[in-house]
């Protein structure tokens, strides 16, 4: 198994984990009602997905 030979500094350990942080998801327009939604899933307000009507959405 592989060990360290020496201790990590705190400044090199952070630095290293300063990189994983959360991104903005991605926001679009529904090409139906132009309500904003997430890529590549049914839209909640109007319930179509790739230009057909999915979800019956009762409003």
């Amino acid at each position: 198994m592989a060990v360290p030979k020496k201790k990590m500094s705190r400044s090199r350990t952070r630095r290293r984990k300063a990189t994983w942080k959360a991104s903005r998801p991605d926001i679009v327009k529904c090409p139906a009602c132009d309500a904003p939604t997430r890529p590549h899933r049914v839209c909640p307000k109007c319930g179509s997905y790739n230009g057909r009507q999915v979800v019956d959405v009762s409003e």
